[in-house]
């Protein structure tokens, strides 16, 4: 998909005109708007009460469940009046389709067992489309957040990048190094590349049911990608995320975005990708002239989340920056660089949004 094909594309979702004429998706495909959109990563968190109030008595998995995925994903926009949702799940759930045992230790973050570290332990997985099958779940709660949402705001699907969710496969867990997927990754690379095509293979149809179920766009998250060279991430990570992009329905924009990226956000735009997620510490404004603007991609970004933490003075300040690297020119939607922190005062985030929608598109 391109800045092109995706105009091209039209209408081709059938989309009402609430939905497609909506800030958010005219921005996706490179259009002015009356103001500039904006949702954040992670705009459903423990920095809300109301999330709080629902986890309180649940695991992160008993989170993902549809009903209770729709209502922290319809309570969080609404109550900072995001101009899109994004589904609540977690990227790694596609792994929990496989077979792999999936759990969220309280301060230690996801574990996975056993993990890959061989062919061998390829052909122990499910085979991909049961893998999809058994994450249906997440489009029933896309549904059921569709049905429940303002009919005005686009939901937005999404996956983890087949290397990202490779790197958490192999390792088992988070790391700093990823020391052991590198040496994987270099030692056995037949194999590395025999794990994307599943996932992508996955993730394909998992994303697109997303959209049958009625996500308007989607984001893939290539959170660990940064770790790479660009000739790294060239010969072992772009084909299989172009594989995965080439699968998304026309009409249905691609957000494709990582953290310390700055180094491949043109190796990243390579894999036809609508719009580009950028990281706060990446130069927005160069990077998209870089990229040629938005006749050729949309752009997505990124104030440091750490600006919620300060006061509104300082914050809205720091979003004055971004919103001048932006620099007025359509296709532009505000977001963070990452997540939003959980100690994150919510009226902060609530008094960002106004700000910049008074800006104006």
């Amino acid at each position: 998909m391109s800045r092109t094909s995706i105009r091209s594309a039209g209408n081709a979702l059938g989309l009402g005109p609430e939905l497609w004429d909506s800030h958010f998706m005219r921005a996706c495909r490179g259009e002015a708007s009356e103001r500039v959109p904006v949702w954040l990563m992670r705009q459903a968190g423990r920095y809300m009460a109301e999330y709080r109030a629902v986890r309180a008595d649940r695991d992160f998995l008993g989170m993902c469940e549809p009903k209770i995925a729709a209502e922290v994903t319809i309570t969080a926009q609404q109550r900072i009046d995001a101009d899109a949702a994004i589904i609540f799940a977690d990227i790694l759930l596609i792994l929990k389709g496989f077979g792999l045992d999936l759990t969220f230790a309280a301060g230690e973050g996801p574990r996975l067992s056993p993990p890959i570290r061989s062919a061998a332990d390829l052909d122990r997985l499910a085979a991909p489309g049961e893998a999809a099958e058994r994450c249906a779940y997440v489009a029933e709660a896309c549904r059921l957040t569709r049905d429940g949402l303002d009919p005005h705001i686009p939901l937005i699907g999404f996956c983890g990048a087949p290397f990202t969710v490779a790197a958490y496969a192999i390792e088992g867990q988070g790391s700093r190094q990823w020391a052991t997927v590198r040496k994987f990754m270099y030692e056995q690379p037949a194999v590395f590349h025999r794990l994307q095509e599943m996932l992508v293979a996955a993730l394909g149809p998992y994303l697109r049911r997303q959209i049958e179920a009625g996500a308007q766009a989607v984001q893939i998250f290539d959170s660990w990608v940064g770790m790479l060279t660009e000739a790294d991430y060239r010969e072992f990570v772009l084909p299989h995320l172009q594989a995965l992009v080439s699968q998304i329905p026309d009409g249905a924009p691609v957000i494709c975005f990582g953290t310390n990226t700055a180094h491949l956000t043109s190796a990243i735009a390579a894999s036809g990708c609508d719009v580009l997620g950028v990281d706060h510490t990446t130069d927005l404004a160069a990077t998209w002239d870089a990229l040629g603007g938005p006749d050729h991609i949309s752009i997505q970004g990124n104030l440091d989340p750490a600006a919620l933490l300060a006061g509104e003075e300082r914050l809205l300040a720091m979003s004055e920056q971004v919103l001048a690297a932006a620099g007025n020119r359509p296709g532009y939607i505000f977001n963070l660089g990452h997540g939003v922190f959980k100690e994150t005062d919510v009226e902060r985030v609530i008094a960002l949004i106004k700000h910049v929608h008074a800006r104006g598109g």
